[in-house]
C-alpha cells in the first residue's frame, strides 16, 4: 500500500491521503473504477505505471471528488436560505438549525464551566470530558458552516471553484 501512496501523492493529495486511512478499500475502489481495472492494489499499481494517461485520469478523479464536496456544501447552505426565506415553510423549519447551533454551542460551554467550577466525582469527570470533546468537535463544525473554516480554507474554496469552472 506504501507503493501505491508514494504513486499517487504526487497526482493527487487527497487520494493519497485517503489510502493511507481508514478509507483505503474505498479509495482504491475508486481509482480501480477511475483506470479500468480490478479492485486490486496490484492491479492499480500495474495500471498507474502502464497507462500514460492515468495520471490524467487520477487528476480528474480528485477533481471529481473536491466537485461534489463542494456542492454538497453549496446545497446545504442554499437549503438553510430557501427554507429561511419561504413564505410557507413553518416557523419551526425555520429555526431548528439556528437553535440546534446555539444549544450545542452553550452546552459547550455550561460543561466547560462545569469542569472548572463545580466539583465532580471523578468516574463522572471522565464521561464530562468525554461528551465536551464530542460537542468542541460539534461546535467546531457549526462555526465552519456559519462563519466559514479559516482565510486558507476560504482561498483554497475559491481555488477550487475556478478550476472546477
Amino acid at each position: 500500500m506504501n507503493d501505491l501512496i508514494a504513486m499517487v501523492k504526487g497526482i493527487a493529495p487527497g487520494i493519497a491521503t485517503a489510502l493511507g486511512g481508514p478509507l483505503a478499500g474505498v479509495a482504491v475502489s475508486a481509482l480501480s473504477k477511475q483506470l479500468g481495472v480490478q479492485d486490486e492494489v496490484s492491479e492499480v499499481m500495474k495500471a498507474i505505471a502502464s497507462d500514460p494517461e492515468a495520471e490524467a485520469k487520477i487528476k480528474q478523479l480528485e477533481h471529481d471528488k473536491f466537485k461534489s464536496i463542494l456542492a454538497d456544501k453549496a446545497n446545504a447552505r442554499e437549503r438553510e436560505m430557501a427554507i429561511a426565506s419561504s413564505e410557507n415553510a413553518p416557523f419551526l423549519n425555520k429555526i431548528v438549525t439556528p437553535v440546534l447551533a446555539v444549544g450545542v454551542t452553550g452546552l459547550s460551554f455550561v460543561l466547560f464551566a462545569v469542569l472548572m467550577f463545580v466539583e465532580v466525582k471523578p468516574e463522572a469527570k471522565d464521561i464530562l470530558i468525554y461528551i465536551l470533546g464530542v460537542l468542541s468537535a460539534a461546535v467546531t463544525q457549526i462555526l465552519s458552516y456559519y462563519f466559514g473554516s479559516s482565510v486558507g480554507s476560504k482561498e483554497k474554496d475559491e481555488q477550487l471553484r475556478s478550476a472546477v469552472r
